[in-house]
Parts: C-alpha cells; sequence; structure tokens
C-alpha cells in the first residue's frame, strides 16, 4: 500500500466537500468533476503533522498538504506547473517557511500575491507555491540528463587568455570555468561556458571580476585580486562545487575561492606579505592538495599553507625555501613565477625557473617539500636541476611504471631544445618520456592532465605552444611506456580557429570520455583522447535517482523497483552501442553493474534492489558516430525510470490560533501537455479548543399569574423562579418559560434541551444552533395532579464545527417550583 494500513477514518466537514482522516493522512473528497480518462490528475491530500493520530485538527496545528500529480501525457517531455494557492493564507492558515519540497528535477517558486512568483522562499508571507519542471515525461517516475553535444570551438569571452579549464558537473550543468591568467586587478577574469550549448553561460556578462570579499560574482572590472602565471586549481573534497586557486591582492598573497554553484566568491585568505629585500615576494605559483592542506610556492622559493578544512594558514608556514628563487627582484613589484606543482608519494614537488627576474642564476631545478617535516625531502636536500641555464620550465608531472603505479616526478624545459627529466622519488635521474625530444625549439610545454582512458590506459595529455608550434597536444602512455598510439605526435588542431590555439592545458570529462582544451587563443575546444580529432565524437550523461526524493507525505512503499535508463530524442543508428558502455554506481561510488546497452538504446536496471541500493547513478558513455541529433530545437538525453506511485508536491500551513477559523481547504491547480488541471478539494474543519468553547446558561421559570394570555409566548408573566403557594389551588396549569443564553466566544450547534419532567418543553426547542451573544426562549406547559412540583432542565451543545462524534457538553441545571395549597401548609 501507499500509506499506512486503513486502520481508522472520520469523516470532517460537510457531505460535498469533507475531507477524511485515515491513518493520519486527511484525504480530501472530490467536489468537482474528475478529469478525462486521458488527462493528467491532481490528487489533493493532507496530514496533521502537529497530531498525526487525531480524528481532526486544531487551532496552532501544522498540516501538510501533499498533491499527487499523474502524468498522462506522452513520453515526449513537455513543461508541467502544479500551483497551490493558500487559501486564507496570513490569517486562517500560514505558510510554514522551508517546507515546500518539489520532486528531483522540479524547481520550487514562492509568491506574496498569488500572481508573481520568485525562487527563493518568502517565508510567512507566502499566499501560493509552485513547483515547474521542464521535463515532465508521462509516469512522472524518471529523472533526465542532456546528453553533452559534440563542442565545437568556442571562442571565450575575450579579456585575457584562460590558461586551463576546470569542468564542473552538477544539477544537469555541465560548465567549463577558467580564469584569464597573469591578470592584475581590476580586470575581470573569471569565464563560465556551458558545454550544453556551446555559449557562454547564464547570468552574463562575462567574463566577472574575482574578489576577497565572500558573495556573488560582481560584473566590469572590479576585481581586488590578481592572478598567477600557473593558475592550479584545487576542489573541495567537503564542499561541493568549491574550487581554490592563487591569487594575490595589494599587499599578499595567498589563496582565494571561488564556489561554481552559487557563482560567488567564497574568501581569499592571505598567507605571506609582499615585498622583501634582497629577495623579494612578487607572486605566488601553483596550487596543490595534500593531506588536506593546500601548498603552494613563491617566487622566494618558501612553501606556503593553508588548512583545507578551517581555512587558516598552518602551524609554522610559510616554510623555508625548497627551491632557487623565481622571479624574486626587488626593482619590481610584481614578476611571474616560472614553474609549477604537483604532489605525488605524500610530497610536494615543485619545479622554478630562475630567470633574468630572479637573484642570481641557476638552471632550472625541481625541489621536494616533505609535509610531514615541514622541509625539504630526504635525497632533495639540493635542488636537482632539470636543464641548462637559461632555459625555462612550465610544468612538473608524477612519472608511472607501466603498472600504473607513481615512481618518480618530472618536469619538461625549452630552449634551446625541449626536453624532458625526472627523478625517483630519493632524488636519482631516471628514464623520462622521449615525446618532447627533436620538437620545435622555442615550444613550451604545460603540467600535463593525467587521465584512466576508456580502454584502461594511463595517459598523460600535455598542452604545448611556442617556436613554430601554434597550438598541439602531446600525449604519453605510461601503460605502454611510450608515446600514445594512434595519437599525432605533436597532435595539432587545424579546424579550430585555424590551428592557433596555443594550448595550456585540457579536462577529462569522464562521463562523455572526452577532453577539453583551452589556451592563449582563448578558443575552448574538444578532443577525442584516442585520435586527438576535433570535436571529439563521444557524449555521455550522469543521471542519479534516489525515488524516495520523489515523495514527501511520509508514507512508504511508494517505490516498487528500479525499471531502465534509455536514450531518448536520439537515433540509436548514429550511435556505436557496442563500443558504448554504462556503469551504475551505490551512492557511495561503488560499482553496482555494469550493464550492456540493448540494440533499442535501452538499458535494463530492473535486477537492481531497490532496498538495497535507494540511490542509484546511471553513467553513460557514448560513442557516436555523428553529431547530426544534437541541434538547437533537437536534445537528446539519458532517462532513468523506476516503478511507483505518482510523485508529490507539498508544503506545510499552521493553522491559525483564532476562534473565528473554523477551517481550513486546500485546491491544486496547474498545467501539463494535456491541459489545465484542477485537483479535488480538501476542507478541513477546525475542532474548537478549550478557549474556544461557548459559554451556554440556561434558565427555567414559572408564570406567576393565572392568565394564560400572560403566561403564554412572549407573555408579561411575572416570571418567578416559584409561584405563591395557593396561586394553582389543588389543581391547575403551570406555565414555564425557559431562557438559553450563548455569551460565547462561538457558535453552539445541536443545542438541546433536557427536561425530564415535562417533554413538551424539550419538543418546543428541538434541535437549534445558538449564535454568539443571541439569546432564546422556549414556552410550555404542565397540567398539575400533584403539588409542588419542582421542574429542573439543562441544555447541551457542541461547539459550532465540531467534528462527527464529539461528545455534547451540558450546562449546569436550573429550576422553578410550581405550588398549591402544600406549598402553604409546609411553610
Amino acid at each position: 500500500m501507499r500509506r499506512a494500513i486503513l486502520s481508522r477514518a472520520f469523516r470532517i466537514g460537510s457531505s460535498a466537500t469533507a475531507g477524511l482522516l485515515v491513518a493520519g493522512v486527511l484525504v480530501g473528497l472530490s467536489a468537482t468533476p474528475a478529469p478525462a480518462a486521458d488527462g493528467s490528475v491532481l490528487h489533493k491530500s493532507a496530514q496533521n503533522v502537529t497530531h498525526p493520530n487525531a480524528g481532526t485538527a486544531s487551532h496552532g496545528d501544522v498540516i501538510n498538504w501533499v498533491v499527487d500529480y499523474t502524468d498522462n501525457g506522452s513520453a515526449t517531455p513537455a513543461t508541467a506547473t502544479v500551483t497551490d494557492p493558500i487559501s486564507g493564507a496570513t490569517g486562517a492558515q500560514t505558510y510554514v517557511p522551508g517546507s515546500l519540497k518539489v520532486p528531483p528535477g522540479w524547481s520550487p517558486s514562492w509568491s506574496t500575491d498569488g500572481t508573481t512568483f520568485q525562487g527563493s522562499d518568502s517565508g510567512a508571507a507566502t499566499t501560493a507555491v509552485r513547483a515547474t519542471t521542464s521535463s515532465a515525461r508521462q509516469g512522472g517516475t524518471n529523472l533526465s540528463a542532456d546528453l553533452l553535444p559534440p563542442l565545437q570551438s568556442v571562442s571565450t569571452a575575450t579579456g585575457g587568455d584562460g590558461f586551463t579549464p576546470v569542468l564542473y558537473r552538477a544539477d544537469g550543468k555541465v560548465e567549463a570555468w577558467n580564469l584569464f591568467h597573469h591578470s592584475n586587478a581590476p580586470a575581470a577574469v573569471a569565464v563560465c561556458t556551458d558545454l550544453s550549448t556551446g555559449q557562454a553561460c547564464s547570468g552574463g556578462p562575462w567574463p566577472k571580476p574575482i574578489n576577497a570579499a565572500a558573495g556573488p560574482l560582481g560584473s566590469g572590472n572590479t576585481s581586488d585580486l590578481g592572478t598567477t602565471t600557473t593558475e592550479e586549481f584545487v576542489r573541495d573534497p567537503d564542499r561541493a562545487g568549491v574550487v581554490y586557486y592563487p591569487a594575490f591582492a595589494a599587499t599578499t598573497v595567498g589563496v582565494a575561492c571561488l564556489d561554481l554553484g552559487a557563482r560567488a566568491n567564497c574568501g581569499y585568505w592571505p598567507l605571506i606579505d609582499r615585498g622583501g629585500s634582497p629577495s623579494r615576494v612578487n607572486n605566488i605559483g601553483g596550487l596543490v592538495e595534500q593531506g588536506g592542506n593546500l601548498y603552494g610556492v613563491v617566487s622566494t622559493g618558501q612553501v606556503l599553507c593553508l588548512s583545507m578544512a578551517s581555512r587558516t594558514p598552518c602551524a609554522g608556514q610559510p616554510y623555508a625555501a625548497v627551491v632557487p628563487p623565481n622571479g624574486d627582484q626587488t626593482s619590481t613589484t610584481r614578476n611571474e613565477y616560472f614553474g609549477s606543482m604537483v604532489t605525488v608519494n605524500g610530497k610536494v614537488f615543485i619545479s622554478s625557473s630562475p630567470t633574468s627576474s630572479s637573484t642570481g642564476a641557476h638552471p632550472p631545478a625541481i625541489g621536494c617539500f616533505d609535509p610531514d617535516t615541514d622541509a625539504s625531502c630526504a635525497g632533495w636536500t639540493t635542488p636537482h636541476d632539470i636543464g641548462l641555464s637559461g632555459s625555462y620550465t612550465y610544468n612538473v608531472y608524477a612519472g608511472y611504471d607501466t603498472g600504473g603505479h607513481a615512481d618518480r616526478v618530472c618536469a619538461t624545459v625549452t630552449t634551446p631544445a625541449m626536453r624532458s627529466a625526472c627523478f625517483d622519488f630519493g632524488g636519482a635521474a631516471v628514464a623520462a618520456p622521449t615525446e618532447f625530444d627533436g620538437l620545435s625549439s622555442g615550444a613550451q610545454a604545460f603540467s600535463p592532465n593525467t587521465v584512466t582512458t576508456p580502454d584502461g590506459h594511463l595517459r598523460s595529455y600535455f598542452g604545448i605552444w611556442g617556436g613554430s608550434i601554434t597550438g598541439a597536444a602531446v600525449c604519453h602512455d605510461w601503460t605502454a611506456g611510450g608515446a600514445c598510439a594512434g595519437f599525432p605526435l605533436p597532435a595539432t588542431h587545424p579546424g579550430v580557429n585555424g590551428g592557433q590555439t596555443r594550448d595550456y592545458g585540457y579536462a577529462y570529462d569522464t562521463t562523455s570520455g572526452c577532453l577539453f582544451g583551452l589556451g592563449d587563443a582563448g578558443v575552448l575546444f574538444s578532443m577525442d583522447p584516442g585520435t586527438a580529432t576535433t570535436p571529439c565524437l563521444h557524449s555521455g550523461a550522469d543521471v542519479k535517482v534516489t525515488p524516495s526524493r520523489f515523495y514527501c507525505d511520509g508514507g512508504s512503499g511508494h517505490v516498487q523497483g528500479y525499471q531502465n535508463a534509455r536514450l531518448e530524442n536520439i537515433d540509436v543508428s548514429h550511435v556505436d552501442l557496442a563500443a558504448s558502455t554504462a556503469t551504475v554506481t551505490d551512492d557511495d561510488g561503488t560499482t553496482i553493474a555494469t550493464p550492456s546497452f540493448a540494440p533499442d538504446g535501452t538499458i535494463d536496471l530492473s535486477g537492481i534492489s531497490v532496498s538495497a541500493h535507494p540511490t542509484i547513478e546511471v553513467s553513460t558513455h557514448l560513442v557516436l558516430k555523428n553529431g547530426g541529433d544534437f541541434t538547437g530545437t533537437n536534445h537528446p538525453a539519458l532517462v532513468v525510470t523506476y516503478r511507483g506511485d505518482a510523485p508529490q508536491v507539498c508544503f506545510q500551513t499552521k493553522v491559525g490560533d483564532t476562534c473565528t477559523v473554523t477551517g481550513v481547504s486546500n485546491t491544486a491547480t496547474g498545467s501539463d501537455a494535456t491541459g489545465d488541471l484542477t485537483s479535488n478539494r480538501v476542507d478541513l474543519a477546525i475542532a474548537p479548543g478549550a478557549s474556544c468553547t461557548p459559554h451556554v446558561t440556561v434558565d427555567k421559570e414559572i408564570c406567576a399569574s393565572t392568565l394564560g394570555a400572560t403566561c403564554g409566548h412572549g407573555g408579561s408573566g411575572p416570571w418567578v423562579k416559584q409561584t405563591p403557594g395557593g396561586l394553582l389551588g389543588l389543581l391547575g396549569t403551570a406555565y414555564w418559560r425557559i431562557t438559553v443564553t450563548n455569551n460565547g466566544p462561538v457558535d453552539a450547534a445541536k443545542v438541546t434541551l433536557n427536561d425530564h419532567t415535562e417533554s413538551s418543553c424539550e419538543s418546543a426547542a428541538g434541535k437549534f444552533t445558538l449564535a454568539v451573544n443571541q439569546t432564546k426562549r422556549f414556552y410550555c406547559s404542565t397540567f398539575l395532579l400533584v403539588l409542588p412540583l419542582k421542574n429542573t432542565v439543562t441544555a447541551s451543545f457542541v461547539p459550532a464545527n465540531s467534528p462527527p462524534g464529539t461528545s455534547p457538553t451540558t450546562t449546569d441545571p436550573s429550576s422553578a417550583v410550581a405550588c398549591g395549597v402544600l406549598c402553604v401548609l409546609t411553610k
């Protein structure tokens, strides 16, 4: 069952628009016609969060309003909207801030006027909520992500060259970010490119400034930070979408932070002052992570350190220099740091290229910093030279044996000729890659991106340019122990900006299996890691599905199992399904399955247990035969489907505390490909609390006149509590008057008189309602046979809007006495 076993039920409200409370779930009964059989359906229900097992709601209770959306449209993705106006908002009921829940793939919005909606929670002032998706599909129990199209070359927002890209995948977005390197404040330098469209990301114009203060990225040339020559990003493993980069301010150098998801600056932490003599801090080079700390190097060769967790400088930093000074002359306030950094074998390796802007002549060299001792590594007390004086390097990188185990550190120098040098971790010279030998003099190589490609080989991809090379990639296959098979050496890109790419480096997208390159020309492009062809004719998408997140009523049994994944809006004949792969992983990244594609492009997921794996991520890597299915109006996608109940939109309200609130209601509306939608209406009567119980009194009197005309309805009486002795004699008629008054604060309903002596008094009143401050009188009589006669009456009632089954309240009794001769004798 979708909800708890039906254990008890209570009818609330009128028969036309009543609600039903079933095991804590208030299910609305429709007062409107059912939708057409072929249309989508909205079904409204409610839950008492404050008193889950109560038979009705009370003042101050929190109600969870639930709308189930059954999508009966086609499998083609379409826009769907569910809108929930809050009837009596801010009076009869008030929206509970933060309570709106929408299914994955839907966007929430809030309104304070019922018409204009915004993307941020408007709190208790909210009068309507809304959920919207552009990818509603039949059934609704699915989630999708667009397949990444082959990226043609894109000229990124100009103003500087972008160095290397960093990829960001989240919430269906695939973006490439970069910072213009060697920039000075106030130049704007941050650029974001949407790889799904090949255009600048929304929220432009780009580039945007970078600033020390945390907050959204601004606009224009308003940076107060500058960037370095080797702008290396480090991702924060504990803060999704957060990356760190080396930066400098007016008087300091340190570490700065970007939140790619929020598109915001997230801080700057100075680590050393600029200046000094005779060796001067003019800049910072590189940035790497080891053991939860970020390490950088400055022009004096000193090592900087920042704790990522606490974002505070490490104890004792800056540490002593482990490489020769680089760009540290005192005659300038800024020089570039020529070199880079890499972590391998638990150590931080740093390259440095002393040039004419450095104090003292020294060949380019590699040094090693040991984070365990905060000093030079064993065997590296003296930096190891990697070239002749006058040559320089921009990189340093880890080397591996054919089994993929790191066993060396290397760097490539330029001028007068390119060559690489490597050392083992003890500092002894070892064999180096030879791919650079003999390449154009004046070409420079930058730090590589080292990845495991789909064929299982560990490869390093280097961006190079200079001399006669206007942009190219060099690939070294560590698994094969040599140049990458099938990959040109060097691999130029004649189809990208006429070959003018001036490559700095590449980012590898494990989902699509493509490399994305960027360089001094500011052109972003894709490259096949196996053949170096551009654009890269691979694609892919990741879809993470947690079926339980589609529901918000707290019920169980909504999900029956996983179903399948399928390719949508793509001709499967344009996909090499045999060469394409899929991986299904658990929430912690553990591989569950590696299913194959069926001929129709589907992947069977029915064998995966939803109880054992409540969250799965399906990743596809597609090898395309062509990219013709990716157009401006057609967007191929990966869709993952599970078997389960209709997804839900929920929000909560708090019932008003005033006694005038006697009920709340809710009706959802919406629209999708099948047309306009309206849910059933749920009306919840609010049971009055102790402070909202009517104060009813009853007064019984007898007529002290022998004239029937003055003792009847509206008669003047006189009316007394006891007739005078002898008035009625031995035989006669007693005329009674009963006055019932409601002093509030709410109406009294189902009022009846209880007069066991004279039933005509009860029938005269019948069952009636008594409004606040209202009085009603009833008249009746008794033919006396025996005197004296004492007649006592009470009134019973329930507060207005009480639920069925509410026990009535009875007033204090009131009596009157009819006297005859016996009354006289008893005096």
